[in-house]
């Protein structure tokens, strides 16, 4: 996981391996998609699955993005969660135009709380 989210693009603490880890085992939805024996693209989420998916995670390697995987992702995702349970995330700057590309509505309520 350490290299696809250096080779993705997105902004986690890749360096990190406990925390990545830690991260992992706390997920209970985690989708893969493999090329050759080789992680291309993970789609890690928190859910009940029944009301709320938080998807908190959407990350592919650089060299597979725009080939639909990550639209792919998504699907199987939406598929294990349910349909009685809304999909939500929050994006990243530079993949804001990807969202609504792949069925996702922009919604203006929300607070956070950031990480230290």
């Amino acid at each position: 996981m350490s290299v696809l989210f250096r080779n993705s693009g997105i902004n986690r603490p890749y360096e990190d391996i406990a925390r990545l880890k830690k991260m992992l085992d706390n997920s209970n939805l985690v989708i893969s998609a493999w090329c050759e024996g080789r992680l291309i693209g993970i789609s890690r989420a928190l859910t009940d699955f029944c009301y709320c998916c938080y998807l908190s995670d959407l990350a592919v390697d650089r060299k597979f993005q725009k080939n639909g995987v990550g639209k792919e992702l998504i699907r199987l995702t939406r598929r294990e969660c349910g349909d009685q349970s809304m999909l939500l995330l929050l994006s990243a700057p530079q993949a804001m135009d990807y969202y609504p590309k792949v069925k996702f509505e922009k919604v203006g309520n929300g607070f956070i709380i950031n990480r230290k």
